[in-house]
Parts: C-alpha cells; sequence; structure tokens
C-alpha cells in the first residue's frame, strides 16, 4: 500500500499567511538575499528594496530540504520559538493515532520554514493603518482565489473537534481577542499539483482520497499597544527603535501536512526619521517532518519520482511551474512578500 499525504497542500497554506500581500502583479519591490536581515544596519534599507534571508543555508538547516528540525530551532533561537509559534509555550503536539485498533499517543515532529524579511516605507509609522488587514471584505478582494467566510470562536476547530484540542491556546480560546478576524478558507490548488494529486489518489490502494482544496482556519488580529512585547520584538528584530505596531496572523488548524503557521509584521520607525517606518516581517511553518520523509515509497513509483514531497515544497520538482504557490516556498515568499510591501507603499 502507497501512504501519501497531500503534501502539495503545504503550498497553499501561505495564501492565507500573506493574505495582505495585495495583487500577484505587485512587483515592485526587488529582493535582496542577505544571511539574516536583523543583523543589517538601518543604513542599508534603501527605497524598493526587500533584504529576504530564508536561512536554508543555516548550520541548523538540513541540507537536503533547508529546513530546520523545531527542536533544534526552538533550542538555538528560543526567542524566534516564543514570539513566532502560536503562542510562546507551543510544543510539538502528541496526537493520538490508532495503531491495529488500539489507540497510542504520537508526538508529532515538526521542521521549521522561517523566513525574515526587512523594508522601508515612506511614511510614517501611524499612517500605515494595519487593522484594514482584519477585514475579510479587504482579504476578498486582495486574492480571489482563496474563499473565505468568517468563523466564530465556537466554529474554530480546536475548540468544536475534540480530536483537534490539542491544538487549544492554553491562555484563551482562538478568535476572542477584541478586533481579531477569524475566517476558515478555503484554496483550489493550481497549476500541476491537481495532476500529481490525482494519479496519486488512483495508486492509494485504500484509506482517505487526498482533497484538491486546502482547508484551513486563521486568526488575525493587530495586537493592541498592551499586548506588545515591546523588549522582545524590538530584540526580535535587531532594531533599536520603539516597537510601534504589530500584525499577527495565526493558523491555527490545518486539515493535513502542517500543524501551523504565522506571520508577524512588526512596525519600527526609522532611527532619526520618523517620517519612515522600517517593517521587519517573520514568517514560520510548522510541516509535518512524517511528510518531508516520505521519499522511498515515491522513488519506486516512476510517475511519482517527480513528485516527492520535499522537492515539491522546495521548488525543485518538474510539478513546480510559474510563480505563484506552485512554483514552491522560495518563490512564492519572494513574491509575496514583495506584493506586501508594495500594498503597504500605497
Amino acid at each position: 500500500m502507497i501512504s501519501i499525504k497531500p503534501f502539495g497542500l503545504a503550498l497553499a497554506v501561505l495564501a492565507t499567511l500573506v493574505a495582505s500581500a495585495g495583487a500577484l502583479e505587485a512587483q515592485g519591490f526587488k529582493i535582496d538575499e542577505v544571511a539574516s536581515v536583523t543583523t543589517v544596519a538601518p543604513a542599508r534599507l534603501k527605497p524598493g528594496i526587500i533584504l529576504f534571508s530564508d536561512h536554508r543555508d543555516d548550520k541548523l538547516a538540513d541540507a537536503g530540504t533547508g529546513l530546520m528540525r523545531f527542536e533544534d530551532w526552538a533550542r538555538e533561537r528560543p526567542l524566534q520559538k516564543r514570539l513566532l509559534s502560536p503562542y510562546p509555550d507551543y510544543v510539538e503536539p502528541t496526537i493520538t493515532i490508532s495503531v491495529h485498533g488500539i489507540p497510542k499517543a504520537y508526538t508529532e515532529k515538526l521542521h521549521m520554514y522561517v523566513v525574515e524579511a526587512r523594508f522601508l516605507i515612506d511614511k510614517a509609522p501611524d499612517a500605515i493603518d494595519l487593522k484594514r488587514y482584519t477585514q475579510v471584505e479587504v482579504l476578498e478582494k486582495i486574492d480571489p482565489a482563496i474563499k473565505h467566510r468568517r468563523i466564530t470562536a465556537d466554529q474554530a476547530a480546536p475548540q468544536a473537534d475534540p480530536e483537534s484540542a490539542y491544538q487549544r491556546h492554553p491562555n484563551r480560546r482562538w478568535c476572542e481577542p477584541e478586533g481579531s478576524l477569524c475566517i476558515e478558507s478555503r484554496y483550489p490548488l493550481e497549476g500541476k499539483l491537481p495532476v500529481g494529486i490525482r494519479l496519486a489518489n488512483k495508486l492509494e490502494e485504500g484509506g482517505k482520497k487526498i482533497s484538491e482544496f486546502m482547508d484551513f482556519q486563521t486568526e488575525i488580529r493587530t495586537l493592541p499597544p498592551e499586548e506588545i512585547e515591546r523588549a522582545g520584538y524590538a530584540k526580535l528584530t535587531g532594531l533599536d527603535a520603539p516597537v510601534a505596531g504589530v500584525l499577527e496572523q495565526t493558523i491555527f488548524h490545518v486539515n493535513q501536512v502542517m500543524q501551523f503557521g504565522k506571520l508577524v509584521a512588526v512596525l519600527q520607525p526609522y532611527p532619526g526619521e520618523t517620517g519612515k517606518t522600517v517593517v521587519t516581517m517573520f514568517m514560520t511553518l510548522g510541516v509535518e517532518t512524517d511528510v518531508l520523509e516520505r521519499k522511498k515509497e515515491f522513488e519506486n513509483v516512476p510517475v511519482l519520482r517527480n513528485l516527492i514531497p520535499a522537492q515539491v515544497l522546495m521548488g525543485k520538482s518538474s510539478f513546480n511551474s510559474g510563480s505563484s504557490i506552485s512554483a514552491g516556498l522560495p518563490d512564492y515568499v519572494r513574491n509575496r512578500i514583495r506584493a506586501i510591501a508594495g500594498q503597504l507603499e500605497q
């Protein structure tokens, strides 16, 4: 029996994480690759340039995938882990699986895709309205390919589904903070990926069929001033300037492939020039390790050799194409961050 998960769906998760990205065509900003954006002095920032790093060449990263083991990330970068996980004390989840009909506790090991970006906006921080990105009408106009519907706290999967209880926030309920937007989103996979999924479904001997849609739930909010851990976010960005605002988007429920996703955008005034804003953006995805390890079973089926999950995720498969999600995470993330910068600049 070939056991295949819908690994292509992982590419779609970023669609909501960066729903505030703007139209696909927003390509005015250019990418400048650096080892780590938080170590670059503000004076190096230039209009129209995005400093970018996804840490695929870090010593912590796996040479084959460019992703980091969650446990290594948490140990070596505890501040990132605290502020860029679904909640500060997040750990790899313990879930219950059935082995020959007997329930068994299982720790879902994760690998992390970690992205940093920084760019300059020619506006004062108080002239940037982050709250507009917590309106579902804005999200629908920005990316019509993704269909959203508002959900309440009672409709959030961790609260509503006992099997998803391990995804609950320990200190509050998802979707309850005042001013937050919670949405359930559906994204139909594009390009060549649906073809691969159909092929995998034909070869699957029983079991749940792979969906050609990505379903996920997201909480989007602008942090109120009293919740902003200013010293922590300033240390996270490495910029000696007051934190003026924080936009936070958390994917707290995903149907398959990963456990969570998070985007944090931190706004700080440019040192010495109050009419400019430095935006530092962080994006994290907690990808299920067993998805990345599915290699041999694909290599043993000739028609699936170009569909190895890790290769598709990282844009190294012949099934990758275009400049959107189907291109793979590295190209897609760069394009989306360009669009975010363009949206904020308007």
